[in-house]
């Protein structure tokens, strides 16, 4: 039987590797679409034809990668810590670490509701999967 906090670190992981799929097609639509279509959908999403122009092509680019290797990692981790591979766990833990100090950042930088959140279920995470770890390596 499947304890809560299994299920919880389950939901959490997948969770996360949802968000690491969204960032991955992020970053191949970066890379796909002309810089103009971009704007014009950024434009078109905010309403806000100002915000457009302080995005550049090396913009653009850097979000791309971020975008692209923030979702490999994920999706490498998800799918290790999924198949309990120990050395998945702390390794996940420093990565997610690493990901809500950003998100810190990037909040006092540039306050959003989206990096709380973000940052919110990766301390969730981060502590499902310290317990999950404990529970994996009693097993083993």
């Amino acid at each position: 039987m499947r304890s809560k906090v299994h299920v919880a670190f389950q939901i959490g992981v997948v969770l996360k590797g949802v968000n690491g799929l969204l960032e991955l097609i992020g970053g191949v639509l970066l890379l796909v679409f002309p810089p103009s279509a971009i704007r014009e959908f950024i434009v078109q999403l905010s309403h806000n034809p100002g915000i457009a122009q302080h995005i550049s092509p090396q913009d653009e680019r850097f979000a791309a990668m971020y975008l692209l290797s923030h979702g490999l990692v994920k999706g490498v981790l998800v799918y290790a810590l999924l198949r309990e591979r120990l050395w998945a766990f702390p390794l996940a833990i420093g990565v997610f670490a690493a990901f809500g100090v950003y998100q810190i950042y990037r909040y006092v930088v540039e306050p959003s509701g989206w990096l709380i959140a973000l940052t919110v279920l990766d301390v969730a995470v981060i502590l499902l999967t310290l317990a999950e770890w404990r529970r994996v390596k009693v097993q083993t």
